[in-house]
């Protein structure tokens, strides 16, 4: 019989404890699957007196995550701290320098230093796993890092936030602002007390980098990432959008182009009639774009114990049967230097949103600016508002054909500067998905 694997885990949140839990409950059918029993040899977390509603007594237990990694008696080294500096930083790297395998599910860490680790983990002959890092429970790394390593990626796009794409579910399907529906996904556990790291779209930023140094085999580079949230998303915007036939997401994109590579969070209306446009709540969704099997789509929970559990599970049985792929696909040598393409020179069709003074001469004003930057307009609507009064405040809609993100944020200033603006212009980009 096979010397059983043993872990180390640091962290016993929701992921973690899901994990023991699962091994405890699974652990025959998981020995099957590898060759050799799989158990929890040590542990690590703040308090040792919290019921997380598993048996904890006969493990050793740690206070600190780094003495773990470093002197407890293990075989793979499982991080669930979480945070890219600090504890879950030194304690994998202490983890790595003893030459053992580590799983994580940390996003934040690799983002800042991905590839600094995987090159430490080169050296020390040994592997990091991430699957759980990005999108939860759906196996978008092993997809990218082991299934489609014979193809070659064009793009790779998807939902990667869920607490943000249940936000603007509710707020479609309930007419709810942004504002009641924050305090909802507060109050319901979906969104932290301080939202800013999901609902400002750094979360999936953090996702993307990672997915896209799998996909186009580049150095991460968390800096080049366009980050904008859905923080001014309004009820307004939602039902333009559904009236035009689209559907607003927080997307997150990552594509090649002549210029480099494009990495980009941000609102985008996508046809109310594409498969990614159907995933509503907290799900995540992952599409990839590639030269021989086309376009392919993964999609499931994003987060939440099991789901993650799931996934950290996955990376142990690899490690268990022996696979050792490099941490993105690649020896860390054979990352190419990340080169940033030309964000304002994305080309694509926009939605604008803006609120002039009703007065005669504001729309061929807002058309002169528009021609004056060759931009085409595909229509342009004026939402008038019950009761309103000469020099009032009106809504103004226009749908632009392709043009540049450069030619509109000009035009938009020029509006401005003529005088003709009520309140702030709103700008969302149409992504065909085509």
């Amino acid at each position: 019989m096979s010397s059983p694997l043993k872990l180390g885990v640091a962290g016993l949140g929701t992921v973690g404890a899901s994990l023991v839990r699962l091994l405890g409950e699974n652990g025959e059918a998981y020995e099957r699957r590898s060759g050799r029993p799989i158990a929890v040899a040590a542990v690590a977390a703040r308090d040792r007196a919290k019921d997380r509603g598993i048996d904890l007594g006969a493990f050793q237990w740690f206070d600190d995550p780094v003495e773990l990694a470093a002197k407890a008696e293990i075989d793979v080294f499982v991080e669930l701290v979480g945070g890219a500096e600090g504890a879950a930083l030194e304690s994998v790297k202490a983890a790595l320098n003893r030459g053992l395998p580590v799983v994580t599910a940390n996003k934040a860490l690799l983002a800042h230093h991905g590839v600094a680790l995987a090159k430490l983990a080169a050296r020390k002959n040994t592997v990091i796993a991430f699957e759980a890092a990005v999108a939860g429970g759906i196996p978008i790394i092993k997809t990218l890092r082991e299934a489609l390593r014979g193809n070659m990626v064009s793009r790779v796009y998807g939902i990667l936030n869920g607490t943000c794409n249940y936000m603007l579910t509710r707020m479609e399907r309930e007419k709810l602002s942004f504002e009641a529906c924050l305090a909802e996904a507060q109050r319901l556990g979906y969104a932290e007390a301080d939202p800013t790291f999901d609902i400002g779209g750094f979360d999936a930023a953090h996702k993307l980098t990672i997915l896209t140094s799998l996909a186009f085999g580049s150095e991460i580079d968390l800096e080049s990432v366009f980050i904008e949230g859905i923080e001014r998303i309004s009820a307004e915007d939602i039902e333009a959008a559904a009236e035009l036939g689209f559907r607003i997401k927080l997307l997150a994109v990552a594509q090649r182009t002549e210029s480099g590579i494009e990495q980009r969070v941000h609102p985008a209306m996508i046809p109310a009639s594409s498969a990614l446009a159907q995933v509503d709540g907290v799900t995540n969704a992952v599409a990839v774009d590639t030269d021989l099997l086309g376009s392919i789509l993964l999609a499931g929970p994003g987060a939440g114990g099991n789901a993650t559990a799931s996934a950290v599970l996955s990376d142990v049985l690899d490690v268990a049967t022996g696979a050792r792929i490099p941490t993105f696909g690649v020896a860390p040598t054979g990352l190419v230097p990340y080169r940033r393409a030309r964000m304002r020179a994305h080309e694509g069709g926009y939605y604008i949103r803006l609120t002039v003074h009703d007065r005669v001469g504001v729309f061929a004003s807002v058309a002169r600016r528009m021609a004056e930057n060759a931009i085409s307009l595909e229509s342009i609507v004026q939402r008038k508002r019950a009761g309103h009064e000469a020099d009032a405040e009106a809504p103004v809609i226009l749908i632009t054909h392709e043009t540049t993100e450069a030619a509109v944020r000009k035009a938009i200033d020029a509006i401005s500067r003529d005088g003709h603006l009520s309140g702030e212009p709103r700008m969302i980009r149409i992504e065909p998905l085509d």
